[in-house]
């Protein structure tokens, strides 16, 4: 690279990438091995003049060359080439002696007679090179060390030596030169912890390994400077050796088969390691590991007392008696210490407890239940102690029984108040009980004398007022009627305390439940009463209800209590509280009224009147009308039902009034015409051809109106369709100068039948003249207004079909006509097996 062109007067010379160095002379050298993993790589050189402060880029590129094609074996050309210059790589002892400087190497040139050097060391951590490490003489090729090396700073150092001519050629090409520095054992191992913590669970078994002891080395690695060996110093306690250690990897493993953490809870190993693979030439360290031994529950608990003494007085309740010591030589504080206590005899009734105290891990008795002294003086209690953890039984040992401890505990006699038996007395009372009905007996007795004597009762106000109580004999009765429909007694319970209160004032409680049980207060009933009984006879569902709770509800048992009745219709059931009303023969229509009973699970007995209308009807709506008709005098309208047929009277006037005035006077004056059966009647399920109509009123189409046909031609017979105009229809035409519907009469006397239809004569005469009058404005429009307006054609709807007409249903008479039918689709043969049955 030019240099001078770019900046003559560059003081400092660099690269953006540290595989290439560039020289004064503008030579670029690379500094290590380099691949262009593209096909193109690019770095920066960078000129600096700090006087100018002058800064300049020059930007390289640097692209792959492209291969030579290679010769054949047999094409080979031998070419005699100058022999390369180059020295074996030189070896520096580390922290050499001297004396400095010292010669490393020389390098020769056959051409050149100046030498100079580039030098770089491959270290850790170096972030420039070691100016002045290394020269070389220009004359001679000399290389020298100026002082002596630490290899764990310089492992290497690379030599890059150029070779000149005195006028600044070079004949050679630079020589890479390696110096290594040669390891001494200048270092000694070194452990990774200051201290190493192990811990190994008791009674473990020889071989078991503990942990690890780690130490480096800085010296070269893979030689004899960093082969590292290990040993135990000491042992502190200095007894039995407990612990073995691997010399190569460090390991520590159980040596001893009885480790007891009771004897010694903890050992302290003395290591050391030392280099040259553990001569006594070596460098080496010393450390420690601490192993301490984890406790197992292999110790098991005693008590410090068999038996132990203690009082307490009756009917004290969830007091303390008696703390009891435990002797256990596991760790304190673990769960193979931690003691757990049993009552294992003489708490049946559960008047005892015993509890841990956590810090102390004493053993808490405590009474839970008051004691009775005129039941019990005393109290023997055996009591067992375990751990929270199981027991691990130690090797060589033998299995432990469990330790006990009898506790007697005196009860002393105080003066009570009496006591009720039971405490809490449940009373069951049914519902609907009069006033003042006992329900039941609640005395207390006096502890000391064994009877009730001189003891009054009360109950304390604020509770449910249900009951009294005697307050002499304890006698419980009810103050009110107990339903359980009522306020409160909706719960259907009631706790009640009472108190007895002997003569010396002392006072004892007793709890009394009263439950409502249901009874039976309800009649059943039937819910629907009245029936309506079509033609068909279906049976009559009939339903009771009971407000009763079981077991006074269902099943229900019905009955017909009228003697005829019953002769006449018949129950069955159906379900529990539902039977079936049927006839038993054909009985005549009419309203029958039946009366049934119904009676529940408890006995009681509800009558109900069960109305039937039996009609000849199909639905039940039909029957609406005339129920009430047939019921004879027992059925009375009110106010509201005589108003409904008196308006609907009313109505039903006004739209016959109605009717009348439409149809005219002139209406009764009108005559049948032939015609009019065949025009006005007309069967609508046929689909037969229509009959040709030929008439010459009839306008011919082509000859009245060019802007478009409403007539559709089919063989010889011409339909057509006309449409009323705007505003016109066949009344409101009267009195307009045109003929009218009601203006057209046809002789022949007989009166016409009031039916409100005009025959098809009238209909002709009426439409003649506004048809003629509708085509002469058709054919007066240019734009086809009125051809939209009054005129429509049909639509064409193709030819007939082969099979001819389907109306074979109304003609039963003509049987070999329907031989086409044997040869429909499968999707027709219902439809023709439905008509032959017709």
């Amino acid at each position: 690279v030019d240099l001078k062109e770019c900046l003559q007067s560059a003081e400092f010379i660099s690269s953006s990438d540290g595989n290439f160095k560039v020289l004064e002379d503008g030579s670029v050298y690379t500094t290590s091995a380099v691949s262009l993993s593209a096909e193109k790589k690019t770095f920066t050189i960078l000129l600096k003049d700090s006087q100018e402060q002058v800064q300049k880029k020059i930007h390289v590129s640097l692209v792959e060359e492209e291969k030579k094609k290679t010769r054949h074996a047999r094409d080979t050309i031998l070419k005699r080439t100058k022999r390369r210059w180059g020295p074996i790589p030189s070896v520096m002892i580390e922290n050499s002696l001297g004396p400095f400087p010292l010669q490393i190497q020389q390098v020769q040139s056959d051409t050149a007679q100046n030498y100079t050097i580039y030098y770089s060391a491959s270290g850790p951590g170096i972030d420039q090179d070691p100016k002045g490490l290394f020269y070389i003489e220009r004359e001679t090729g000399n290389i020298f060390a100026t002082r002596a090396v630490d290899r764990e700073q310089y492992p290497s150092f690379q030599i890059i030596c150029f070779a000149t001519t005195p006028d600044g050629y070079s004949p050679e090409v630079p020589l890479v030169h390696t110096i290594r520095i040669e390891d001494d054992n200048d270092n000694a191992p070194y452990f990774t912890q200051d201290v190493f913590q192990f811990s190994v669970p008791e009674n473990s078994k020889p071989g078991v390994v503990v942990g690890r002891v780690t130490a480096e080395d800085r010296d070269e690695p893979y030689t004899l400077h960093t082969t590292l060996k290990y040993r135990i110093v000491s042992q502190t306690p200095p007894v039995t050796p407990a612990f073995s250690l691997h010399g190569d990897t460090g390991v520590i493993a159980v040596l001893l088969p009885h480790l007891d953490r009771e004897l010694v809870p903890s050992y302290t190993l003395l290591v050391e390691v030392r280099d040259m693979a553990g001569q006594p030439f070596g460098l080496c360290t010393t450390g420690t590991a601490v192993i301490r031994i984890e406790d197992t529950n292999d110790n098991a608990p005693y008590f410090k007392q068999l038996q132990y003494e203690t009082r307490v007085e009756e009917n004290r309740v969830n007091v303390e008696v008696l703390r009891i010591s435990i002797v256990d030589l596991d760790e304190p504080g673990s769960p193979g210490s931690g003691a757990v206590y049993e009552i294992i005899r003489g708490n049946d009734d559960q008047s005892f407890e015993i509890t841990t105290d956590r810090n102390t891990n004493e053993g808490i008795l405590c009474v839970v239940k008051g004691l009775d002294y005129e039941s019990a003086k005393q109290r023997v209690l055996v009591i067992a102690v375990n751990n929270e953890a199981p027991y691990a039984l130690a090797p060589h040992s033998q299995q432990v029984s469990q330790s006990t401890s009898t506790v007697t505990v005196h009860v002393m006699d105080m003066d009570e108040g009496p006591v009720f038996k039971p405490c809490l007395l449940r009373i069951d009372v049914k519902e609907c009980e009069d006033i003042g009905t006992s329900i039941g007996r609640y005395v207390a007795e006096d502890p000391e004398t064994g009877n009730s004597e001189g003891i009054s009762y009360r109950i304390p106000p604020g509770q449910c007022n249900w009951i009294s109580i005697d307050e002499r004999s304890g006698e419980v009765r009810t103050i009110k009627v107990l339903d359980r429909d009522v306020g409160e007694m909706r719960r259907g319970q009631c706790n009640i305390t009472v108190l007895a209160v002997d003569r010396n004032g002392k006072t004892g409680t007793g709890t009394i439940q009263v439950c409502i049980h249901p009874g039976n207060k309800n009649y059943p009933r039937i819910t629907k009463t009245d029936f309506i009984m079509c033609r068909d006879r279906k049976p009559i569902c009939l339903t009771a209800q009971d407000g009763d709770e079981s077991p006074y509800s269902t099943p229900f048992v019905y009955r017909i209590t009228d003697r005829n009745m019953a002769s006449m219709w018949k129950i069955t059931r159906h379900n529990d509280n539902s039977v079936y009303l049927v006839p038993k023969d054909d009985v005549p229509d009419g309203v029958y009224d039946i009366p049934v009973s119904v009676t529940d699970n408890g006995g009681k007995v509800g009558e109900s009147q069960v109305r039937v209308n039996v009609c000849d009807c199909l639905t039940p709506s039909e029957c609406d009308g005339r129920s009430r008709q047939l019921a004879g005098g027992n059925v009375t309208l009110g106010i509201w039902a005589i108003l409904a047929m008196i308006l609907g009277s009313l109505l039903l006037l006004l739209i016959l009034i109605t009717i009348c005035g439409c149809c005219g006077a002139g209406a009764m004056q009108r005559h049948v015409t032939d015609d009019c059966a065949n025009h006005n009647l007309i069967i609508s399920n046929t689909e037969a051809p229509g009959e040709e109509v030929m008439d010459h009123n009839i306008i011919p189409l082509q000859n009245t109106c060019d802007q478009g046909g409403y007539g559709v031609k089919t063989g010889d017979q011409q339909t057509f369709e006309m449409v009323k105009g705007r505003g016109h229809t066949l009344e409101s035409v009267k009195g307009g100068g045109h003929q009218t519907l009601g203006s057209v009469k046809e002789g022949g006397g007989q009166p016409v039948v009031e039916t409100c239809r005009y025959s098809y004569s009238e209909w002709h005469n009426f439409t003649h003249p506004r048809l003629g009058e509708k085509v002469h404005l058709c054919r007066q429009d240019e734009e086809q207004k009125h051809s939209e307006d009054y005129l429509l054609s049909y639509n064409y709807e193709g030819k007939g079909s082969l099979a001819g007409s389907v109306g074979c249903c109304s003609d039963q008479h003509e049987e070999e006509a329907l031989d086409f039918l044997d040869q429909l689709e499968p999707k027709f043969r219902t439809l023709a097996e439905t008509c032959i049955k017709r």
